[in-house]
Order: structure tokens, then sequence, then C-alpha cells
């Protein structure tokens, strides 16, 4: 039972500030995503969390109480990295059980513990092996029971699926969550993949430059984002963003192409469209038509590109559907479906 505070955290490399004026509250038992891109301080924020870095001002706390001070080995919380970590010349039951060792847990008790731990995540097969005969989602399995088996207060996992294969990330992201669930432990997850931030988290914090810039849960995150850095980083496509021109009246033009859509003010703005919020229809109905730069099968939809003004604009068809290169592309949308973005700042309308 674990609640994390970090308030007014900071943290230089030299003149380099990594981390700024960072506050989080993560509740017990939520499974917290960081998800950013590479150099955005996500895994200098985890790594303060464990122990292994010390923020140079600000405050940590477990339940209320300042951390600061406290060693890694006296924090209570099991780490799982990016390369698993695991010793070479141990076997899978040696590896797993090197916690309990450490910590003077006795024999039997630590048997009992490592059976227990396999069992959860499917290996006791595989007890006996080296981490050289065991596959990568195997040696993942392996890190993530040497993790449960010491009971801790937290879980930090940093990056821990980007080693597998497209397929093998499919099953371990299913058997993370059930067993962050099942054993109902504080979770702190990096990530620069948005699937895996949207599968898994209870809540997303995005971050860039140091800074959130929006947290809340996947659902918040996807269909009210604050800014176009959270719009182009959440969904698979992105987001669609366009660059418009509003007259007087609210008119607007993009590319020098008319949009039937009406801007919130004149000026200039980012309009946002997800893929699945724009429909291929015939060009009278249309409030944008251009032409197809390339057209993707994906086996349960179809995925067609456009190119305008320097973007790609993307949107997503049924299955059956069949374009070619160069065609005339006729897109209608929903106005309640549009995001309207500061073009200056990015900030989002309201």
């Amino acid at each position: 039972m674990t609640t994390i505070q970090l308030r007014k955290i900071d943290k230089y490399y030299g003149s380099v500030h990594v981390v700024k004026d960072l506050n989080l509250e993560i509740a017990d038992r939520e499974f917290l995503v960081l998800l950013g891109p590479s150099g955005c301080g996500k895994t200098t924020t985890m790594r303060m969390i464990a122990g292994l870095e010390h923020p140079s001002a600000g405050e940590i706390a477990f339940d209320g109480d300042r951390i600061n001070e406290l060693g890694p080995q006296d924090r209570d919380v099991a780490m799982v990295f990016q390369n698993y970590g695991l010793y070479p010349h141990m076997n899978v039951t040696q590896n797993i059980a090197y916690p309990l060792k450490l910590r003077g847990v006795p024999v039997a008790e630590r048997q009992r513990r490592v059976n227990e731990a396999a069992a959860r995540v499917e290996l006791t097969p595989y007890l006996a092996r080296m981490p050289r005969e065991l596959s990568g989602g195997q040696r993942q399995r392996v890190a993530l029971a040497r993790s449960i088996v010491r009971q801790p207060k937290v879980f930090l996992m940093d990056e821990p699926l980007s080693n597998l294969d497209a397929k093998l990330r499919v099953v371990a992201r299913a058997q993370i969550k059930h067993l962050t669930q099942e054993l109902g432990v504080t979770t702190v997850y990096v990530t620069h993949d948005q699937i895996e931030a949207m599968t898994l988290a209870s809540r997303v914090a995005v971050m860039q430059d140091g800074e959130i810039r929006q947290i809340g849960t996947p659902e918040q995150i996807y269909n009210d984002p604050a800014d176009t850095f959270v719009a182009s980083f959440i969904g698979s496509p992105a987001m669609n963003l366009l660059s418009v021109q509003a007259d007087a009246h609210g008119r607007c033009t993009c590319d020098g192409r008319p949009l039937a859509v009406t801007a919130p003010a004149p000026g200039a703005w980012t309009l946002g469209v997800r893929c699945e919020d724009l429909r291929l229809c015939s060009a009278e109905e249309s409030a944008f038509s251009t032409e197809v730069y390339t057209f993707e099968l994906l086996g349960d939809c179809t995925m067609a590109t456009a190119l305008v003004d320097g973007r790609m604009l993307a949107v997503k068809a049924g299955k059956d559907t069949r374009l070619k290169t160069g065609a005339p592309m006729h897109l209608a949308v929903d106005p309640d479906r549009l995001y309207w973005f500061d073009a200056g700042s990015g900030l989002r309308h309201r």
C-alpha cells in the first residue's frame, strides 16, 4: 500500500536542466506511465524515485514520508530494465531467488516464493535453464519474476518490452497488465511507445523537455489533448495537424484549398482531426479535397494518406476500400470532432 509524491523536483546534469519543477502524485496501486520522446526526462524521473539518481532540488516521498536520503536498497522498490539484467552464470531459479538470498531468506521459503513467482509468469518448465537457453520473451519474464518475488512496495519498469519483437510485445503487455492488477502494487512504467501507454496505464503523464505537458487517463489524453505536442504524440497514426488560415467570418483555407469548416475566430490556427474521424465521400459533400499520396492495406482497415502543405494527412477507411496513388480524395468530417489549437503556442482552444 504505497503512494508516491514528487514535489518541485529539479534535476541538473551540470548546466543541463533535465527535469523542471516536476510535481506528481501517484496513487496507491496505480499504474502510471511516463510517456515521451528520448531525452524528455522520463527515465531520470524514474531513477530518482528508485534512488539511483538524486534530485537537485525538491522532495520525494512514499506514503508522505520523505525518502530523499534513503539509498535504493532501503526504498523497497523493484526495477525491470530494458536489458533484463540477468546473471548469465545462474539458471532461472537462481536468478529469481537472488534478491531473497541477499536478504537472508531461508532456503525453503526462498524456493517456495521462487516457484510461486515462476508460476505467475509461466516459467515453471524453464527453472533449470540458463539465460542463454531462453528466448527474449522468456528472459523478460525471468526479470519480472525476480522483481515480484521480493513483494516490493513499488514496481519501476524502464522500457522492459523494447527488445521484444512486435508479436511478443503484445503478449508481454497483457502479462504485465494482468500481473500488476493481480498483485496490486503501485507501478511506474517508462516508455516512448504510446501504444504501451494506452493499453497499460491507469494514468499517463506525457513529458517533453523535462516537464509534464498533460496527465490523465488514456481516454482523456487521446480524446482531449491539451496541446499539439500531446495530440501528435498519442495515436497510431498521430492526430492529423493542418495549418489553416481563417478570414473574418472564420472561413478556412489550407494549403491554398478551401476547407468547409469554421474556425473559432479569424487568424492562423492549427486544425487537428483524428484519422478515424475523417470519412471518404463524394465531391459534393466533401469538406476538403486532395489527392491520394499512398494507400495501405492493414487487414482490419485501410489507410489512405495525402500530402497537404508538407504534412501527411491520414484517413482510416473500411477494409474493402481500394484507392490508387494520385486519385482524387474527397473527405467529410464531423465539426464536433475537430480540434483547434493556437498556431503560435500550440495550446488547445477551449
